[in-house]
């Protein structure tokens, strides 16, 4: 390791010990491998899947068996690094690409990472995440922030990049109509990276009229309540899910014109699928799992100013208040929650976010 500003030996971080329960604990700072940085996190989004965790102890096949650190949407700043590493990155600001392929396997010379078998992801049993003071990360999965990219929009750099995925999996070109489901912030990330990638129409729907207002801010030229407007005869080019919910998922699947594509970016266990409406208009059906290659993209997306994601945040809480945050995550006057690990508690959250814009 290279020479550096003395480091503590120890850190805080907040530990899912078990279903619905979140403790503070003191960890060893870690020590960068030869090709790693150690970087001082400032900002973690919460996730779906970390509330998912906190509240089910599972995803699909991924169970947690004993205490995990959640937390994969983060910035910060590289403190240390590896001896393999340039010693001239440190003070560096980075938003962390949260994951460790192997880069040998056939998926990963193929440049297909994402779909490595032996793939560490942060917040994904066994591996730790982020929601504690210091992590880890290979160099070149550090990826240096402009000033003009806020602590905040660098963590949202991860959503951001499963949008870019969805995107690139659904073929989006100049003059395309496109239909997402779901305004959170996903959906609403993934509206926005719709219109970057040319999209003439963006068609939003959500039950819920708040996520639907909010959506409406977002370069989505029309938002639709399901429950109320049939998508019958929409002929989208492109349908994203980003909701997992079947009702969704189906009428989306039927308002896709005949040749187009379907992206299942939420997630549902089992949906029933209608063979004629797939076979016999040639849809092509297709899921995302994570990225690859995607933060070089995001940053200057976010730089260009073609996606904002500072105002999705709603809600910034401390490190001591994690088990609020992901309880509180999913409510209607919730769209981004931020954790900060440098700070122990934030007295108003709403008026953090307010204030850091």
């Amino acid at each position: 390791m290279s020479d550096t500003p003395t480091l503590p030996a120890e850190m805080t971080a907040s530990v899912l010990t078990g279903v619905g329960s979140i403790v503070l604990e003191q960890r060893p700072v870690p020590q960068p491998a030869p090709d790693e940085v150690l970087v001082k996190v400032a900002s973690v989004g919460v996730c779906g899947s970390d509330v998912h965790y906190y509240e089910h102890g599972r995803i699909g096949v991924y169970v947690v068996d004993e205490p995990l650190i959640l937390g994969h949407e983060l910035s910060g700043t590289i403190v240390a690094v590896g001896s393999d590493v340039d010693a001239g990155r440190v003070g560096e600001r980075v938003a962390v690409e949260p994951q460790r392929p192997c880069r040998v396997c056939d998926f990963c010379k193929a440049g297909d990472y994402n779909l490595c078998p032996k793939m560490e992801f942060y917040a994904t049993p066994p591996i730790d995440g982020a929601f504690c003071e210091y992590v880890v990360i290979q160099a070149d999965f550090a990826f240096a922030l402009p000033d003009s990219i806020s602590d905040h929009a660098g963590a949202l750099l991860e959503p951001l990049s499963v949008g870019i995925a969805a995107a690139q999996k659904g073929g989006i070109k100049v003059g395309d109509r496109v239909l997402v489901a779901g305004g959170g912030p996903i959906g609403i990330i993934t509206a926005q990276v719709a219109r970057a990638y040319g999209a003439a129409e963006v068609v939003l729907t959500d039950i819920n009229p708040a996520r639907r207002e909010l959506a409406s801010r977002y370069g989505v030229t029309r938002v639709v309540d399901p429950a109320q407007e049939s998508l019958e005869g929409l002929d989208a080019h492109v349908f994203i899910d980003a909701t997992g919910a079947i009702p969704a998922i189906t009428s989306g699947i039927r308002a896709t014109r005949p040749g187009g594509t379907v992206v299942l970016v939420g997630s549902a266990d089992e949906i029933p699928l209608s063979v004629p409406d797939v076979a016999m208009r040639e849809l092509n059906v297709t899921g995302t799992f994570r990225y690859t290659g995607t933060w070089p993209i995001a940053r200057e997306l976010v730089s260009s100013g073609q996606v904002e994601v500072d105002s999705l945040v709603t809600h910034v809480f401390g490190l001591e208040q994690v088990e609020e945050a992901l309880s509180g995550d999913g409510s209607q006057d919730s769209l981004k929650r931020i954790v900060l690990p440098g700070v122990g508690r934030v007295e108003d959250p709403v008026a953090a976010a307010q204030g850091d814009r």
